[in-house]
């Protein structure tokens, strides 16, 4: 179902499911929240969660589960091998992406970790439309180096193209050209690139880039996590998916495909992820990696309630009423923040809303954390967690010095069916307020500085405490409100 036409004649979504469990929320005083932002030093990932009132730092394994879902896991056989519940999973798997071989992990990230260890070799180049965080050290850590091979218009915050994860058909070409395909084990494609802010891939550009690879004898890998999100917006913007089913879409992206990987902290709406494949050889190839990494080869670290959850997850991906709801959500949040005029990425894409750093508070330097600086004020003024998707999500160059990213966005994610319309309105209310006193923020530095995934565990502190200052200004403002 596409959007509901209201009486104010306002385009806007409609929710397709109702609400039958509630959890409470807890929106603590603002200086409660400058207190918790100084004990996780200054970096939303180590906010405690009793701390924060709507959490949009990410849509992974924090997605509402169905009532099917719920009910699935009581079904579940718990057995360390054998598993009935496994069989269960693998026929979905076998069906939803037309592959006959899956192995279990217990999310995205150990799919990685196998992939990596077994095709990745000191000195292996994988070209890619855009890198994603633990992609990219797996690969590193493995001796391979990550090279991009986005579009032009994939750093272009404002824009209209319709599928700004796609990838350089001519860098493509030049890549092979130079480095050689003896150096390049896969290509690997992320539906939904998650760093550019969602932004999805035509299935057009996924063939053309197959029939490049397999001509060169090249691997595809696909990271299938963001998939459902992807496929809407195949089958809304792109000519050649207009008459295709969600089904039809999936499975013409899996036939282009050697390997499919996913987490179902995203795609299913539950937790686990696995690997798909349609050849025994690869299959063979990576199989031993899961009970030493992961567990027996039929659970491969994941509960089996959870496989149960996530098969019934899959299934109610191919539903077109539920995949929407995601991408219209977000959209409309896009829409009413652009009203109040905060910058955005347009077109707005799957995972959350994505807001622009560097247009918001624009005389903060790259190497100061823009966007690690205005997810803490966001959550400062607000109490919402948001996630920082930039330069300090980047690592440094070999000499010490700050990688500039390509882009500096806030992430606010909307899990799926968690946050009602006037929550939302409430986020957009905070940030125009946020917006407007943008002058007060300033930058973050370390004072604690892992040497990998430093914006999981890192520590900063602000520049000229400037927390204090915003803080002051909002009770100006707001009085004893929260």
């Amino acid at each position: 179902m596409s959007k509901i036409k209201f009486f104010l004649n306002e385009s806007m979504p409609l929710e397709m499911h109702k609400v039958r469990v509630v959890q409470k929320l807890n929106l603590i005083p603002i200086e409660d929240r400058k207190k918790a932002l100084d004990e996780g030093g200054y970096n939303t990932f180590l906010l405690r969660n009793r701390d924060v009132f709507l959490d949009m730092l990410t849509d992974s394994g924090t997605n509402a589960m169905s009532d099917r879902q719920v009910a699935a896991m009581l079904a579940a056989d718990d057995a360390y091998a054998g598993s009935e519940t496994f069989y269960r999973l693998e026929k979905v798997l076998q069906f939803f992406f037309g592959m006959k071989f899956f192995l279990p992990a217990h999310q995205g990230r150990a799919c990685e970790n196998i992939i990596s260890k077994t095709f990745v070799k000191p000195g292996d180049i994988i070209p890619m439309n855009y890198h994603f965080t633990t992609t990219k050290a797996h690969i590193e850590l493995n001796g391979g180096k990550v090279e991009e091979i986005f579009i032009d218009e994939a750093l272009k915050v404002t824009s209209d193209c319709p599928f700004k994860g796609d990838i350089d058909i001519n860098k493509l070409h030049k890549l092979i050209k130079e480095v050689g395909v003896e150096r390049i084990p896969f290509l690997r494609i992320e539906l939904g690139t998650n760093l550019i802010g969602g932004q999805p891939v035509s299935l057009e550009n996924i063939i053309k880039v197959a029939k490049i690879c397999h001509e060169h004898k090249i691997m595809v890998v696909t990271d299938a996590s963001l998939l459902a999100d992807n496929i809407y917006f195949n089958k809304e913007r792109e000519e050649f998916c207009k008459n295709l089913s969600l089904h039809e879409i999936i499975l013409k992206i899996a036939a282009a495909t050697d390997i499919m990987y996913f987490s179902a902290r995203k795609l299913g709406c539950a937790r686990g992820g696995g690997i798909c494949v349609r050849d025994v050889e690869l299959f063979n190839k990576m199989k031993e990696l899961v009970p030493l990494y992961e567990g027996f080869l039929t659970y491969g670290g994941m509960s089996v309630r959870e496989m149960e959850a996530m098969a019934i997850g899959l299934e109610e991906t191919l539903d077109l009423e539920l995949v929407n709801q995601g991408p219209q959500f977000i959209a409309g949040f896009g829409k009413k923040l652009m009203e109040q005029g905060v910058p955005i990425v347009t077109p707005t894409g799957g995972l959350g809303c994505h807001l622009d750093a560097r247009r918001f508070i624009p005389h903060v330097k790259s190497e100061e954390y823009p966007a690690g600086a205005l997810a803490a004020a966001i959550y400062l003024v607000s109490g919402i967690r948001g996630m920082e998707r930039g330069t300090l999500s980047e690592t440094r160059n070999p000499d010490g010095s700050e990688h500039p990213a390509g882009v500096e966005l806030v992430r606010l994610a909307l899990p799926r069916r968690v946050f009602t319309m006037s929550q939302i309105s409430y986020s957009v209310d905070r940030i125009a307020w946020l917006f407007k006193n943008r002058d007060l923020i300033k930058g973050l530095k370390f004072v604690d500085e892992p040497k990998v995934l430093r914006f999981f565990l890192g520590r900063l502190a602000p520049i000229d405490d400037w927390a204090t200052k915003l803080m002051k200004k909002f009770r100006e403002d707001f009085g004893n409100s929260l």
